[in-house]
Protein backbone atom coordinates (compact mmCIF):
# COMPACT_ATOMS: atom_id res chain seq x y z
CA UNK A 1 0.00 0.00 0.00
CA UNK A 2 3.02 2.21 -0.61
CA UNK A 3 0.99 4.10 -3.20
CA UNK A 4 -1.79 5.63 -0.60
CA UNK A 5 -4.83 2.97 -1.68
CA UNK A 6 -6.32 0.49 0.21
CA UNK A 7 -8.09 -2.11 -1.97
CA UNK A 8 -9.04 0.72 -4.41
CA UNK A 9 -10.33 3.39 -2.08
CA UNK A 10 -8.69 6.73 -1.59
CA UNK A 11 -8.13 7.55 1.77
CA UNK A 12 -11.50 9.39 2.13
CA UNK A 13 -13.51 7.09 1.15
CA UNK A 14 -11.92 4.51 4.55
CA UNK A 15 -14.04 3.52 7.56
CA UNK A 16 -13.58 4.79 10.92
CA UNK A 17 -11.63 1.52 11.43
CA UNK A 18 -9.77 1.54 8.38
CA UNK A 19 -8.50 4.74 9.05
CA UNK A 20 -7.17 4.32 12.29
CA UNK A 21 -5.71 1.24 11.17
CA UNK A 22 -4.28 2.96 7.78
CA UNK A 23 -0.85 4.23 8.36
CA UNK A 24 -0.64 8.03 7.49
CA UNK A 25 1.23 7.97 3.59
CA UNK A 26 2.33 10.88 1.70
CA UNK A 27 0.58 10.83 -1.77
CA UNK A 28 3.57 10.97 -4.60
CA UNK A 29 0.89 12.04 -7.25
CA UNK A 30 -0.16 15.54 -7.62
CA UNK A 31 -3.86 16.63 -6.25
CA UNK A 32 -6.46 18.72 -7.72
CA UNK A 33 -7.13 22.04 -6.15
CA UNK A 34 -10.34 21.02 -5.43
CA UNK A 35 -9.65 18.13 -3.48
CA UNK A 36 -7.95 18.45 -0.13
CA UNK A 37 -4.58 17.77 0.53
CA UNK A 38 -3.83 13.80 1.89
CA UNK A 39 -2.47 14.92 5.22
CA UNK A 40 -5.62 17.39 6.00
CA UNK A 41 -7.40 14.40 4.95
CA UNK A 42 -5.92 12.05 7.29
CA UNK A 43 -6.29 14.69 10.26
CA UNK A 44 -9.86 14.70 9.16
CA UNK A 45 -10.16 10.99 9.99
CA UNK A 46 -8.40 10.90 12.76
CA UNK A 47 -10.81 13.68 14.12
CA UNK A 48 -13.74 11.34 12.87
CA UNK A 49 -12.28 7.94 14.24
CA UNK A 50 -11.90 10.30 17.82
CA UNK A 51 -15.38 11.39 17.40
CA UNK A 52 -16.83 7.45 17.29
CA UNK A 53 -14.83 6.45 20.43
CA UNK A 54 -16.17 9.05 22.25
CA UNK A 55 -19.89 8.45 20.82
CA UNK A 56 -19.01 4.42 21.96
CA UNK A 57 -17.68 5.87 25.18
CA UNK A 58 -20.94 7.75 25.44
CA UNK A 59 -22.89 4.43 24.40
CA UNK A 60 -21.46 2.89 27.03
CA UNK A 61 -22.06 5.57 29.65
CA UNK A 62 -25.94 5.81 28.39
CA UNK A 63 -25.99 1.81 29.06
CA UNK A 64 -25.10 2.05 32.20
CA UNK A 65 -27.38 5.17 33.44
CA UNK A 66 -30.10 3.04 31.60
CA UNK A 67 -29.28 0.00 33.78
CA UNK A 68 -29.24 2.39 37.06
CA UNK A 69 -32.53 4.10 35.85
CA UNK A 70 -33.96 0.83 35.73
CA UNK A 71 -32.67 -0.08 39.07
CA UNK A 72 -34.35 3.52 40.29
CA UNK A 73 -37.19 2.58 39.08
CA UNK A 74 -37.38 -0.59 40.32
CA UNK A 75 -36.87 1.27 43.59
CA UNK A 76 -39.63 3.41 43.63
CA UNK A 77 -41.85 0.95 42.87
CA UNK A 78 -40.50 -1.17 45.92
CA UNK A 79 -40.78 2.06 48.00
CA UNK A 80 -44.98 2.97 46.45
CA UNK A 81 -45.47 -0.72 47.57
CA UNK A 82 -44.05 -0.42 51.25
CA UNK A 83 -46.15 3.15 51.14
CA UNK A 84 -48.96 1.63 50.54
CA UNK A 85 -48.86 -0.83 52.85
CA UNK A 86 -47.39 1.27 55.50
CA UNK A 87 -51.10 3.48 54.39
CA UNK A 88 -53.30 0.57 54.68
CA UNK A 89 -51.89 -0.22 58.23
CA UNK A 90 -51.65 3.59 59.24
CA UNK A 91 -55.76 3.10 58.03
CA UNK A 92 -56.42 0.48 59.91
CA UNK A 93 -54.78 1.40 63.42
CA UNK A 94 -56.18 5.11 62.84
CA UNK A 95 -59.62 2.68 62.92
CA UNK A 96 -58.39 0.82 66.04
CA UNK A 97 -57.76 4.27 68.09
CA UNK A 98 -61.22 5.43 66.80
CA UNK A 99 -62.99 2.10 68.43
CA UNK A 100 -61.24 2.42 71.16
CA UNK A 101 -62.14 5.60 72.08
CA UNK A 102 -65.69 4.77 72.29
CA UNK A 103 -64.38 1.93 74.04
CA UNK A 104 -63.05 4.29 76.67
CA UNK A 105 -65.74 6.23 77.31
CA UNK A 106 -67.91 3.10 77.84
CA UNK A 107 -64.91 1.77 80.62
CA UNK A 108 -65.40 5.02 82.10
CA UNK A 109 -68.81 4.25 82.88
CA UNK A 110 -68.52 1.03 83.78
CA UNK A 111 -66.22 2.03 86.19
CA UNK A 112 -68.21 4.71 87.95
CA UNK A 113 -71.54 2.09 88.37
CA UNK A 114 -68.80 -1.08 89.98
CA UNK A 115 -67.78 1.95 92.24
CA UNK A 116 -71.34 2.98 93.31
CA UNK A 117 -72.28 -0.57 93.42
CA UNK A 118 -69.54 -1.53 96.31
CA UNK A 119 -70.44 1.90 97.52
CA UNK A 120 -73.97 0.06 97.82
CA UNK A 121 -73.23 -3.17 98.84
CA UNK A 122 -71.32 -1.77 101.87
CA UNK A 123 -73.81 0.90 103.39
CA UNK A 124 -75.56 -2.63 105.11
CA UNK A 125 -72.19 -3.74 106.75
CA UNK A 126 -71.14 -3.19 110.40
CA UNK A 127 -68.19 -1.75 111.21
CA UNK A 128 -66.86 -3.87 114.80
CA UNK A 129 -63.26 -1.82 115.97
CA UNK A 130 -60.97 -3.23 118.62
CA UNK A 131 -60.95 -7.03 117.06
CA UNK A 132 -58.02 -8.56 116.55
CA UNK A 133 -57.55 -10.19 113.04
CA UNK A 134 -58.56 -13.13 112.70
CA UNK A 135 -59.76 -13.82 115.82
CA UNK A 136 -63.14 -14.84 114.68
CA UNK A 137 -61.51 -18.17 113.86
CA UNK A 138 -63.89 -20.69 111.05
CA UNK A 139 -67.03 -19.85 112.28
CA UNK A 140 -67.96 -16.03 112.40
CA UNK A 141 -71.57 -16.69 113.40
CA UNK A 142 -70.83 -18.43 116.34
CA UNK A 143 -68.34 -16.06 117.23
CA UNK A 144 -70.25 -13.07 116.28
CA UNK A 145 -72.98 -14.48 119.03
CA UNK A 146 -70.66 -14.97 121.72
CA UNK A 147 -68.61 -11.93 121.50
CA UNK A 148 -71.67 -9.00 120.67
CA UNK A 149 -73.41 -9.69 123.96
CA UNK A 150 -70.80 -9.66 125.85
CA UNK A 151 -69.24 -6.29 124.26
CA UNK A 152 -69.55 -3.61 127.26
CA UNK A 153 -69.89 -1.03 124.19
CA UNK A 154 -70.64 -1.46 120.75
CA UNK A 155 -72.11 0.52 118.19
CA UNK A 156 -73.58 -0.19 114.87
CA UNK A 157 -72.91 2.65 112.40
CA UNK A 158 -75.60 2.66 109.77
CA UNK A 159 -75.64 4.86 106.66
Amino acid sequence: MPDGKSSGKHPRNLLFSEALAQPKVMSTQGTASTSPPLEATDRILQEIAAVGCHLETMDARISDLTIASSSIRADIADFRETVHNLDQRLTSMEEHVAALSGQDAELRSLRTKVTDLEDRSRRDNICLFGIPEHKEGSDIKSFLKTLLPSSPVWSIHHH
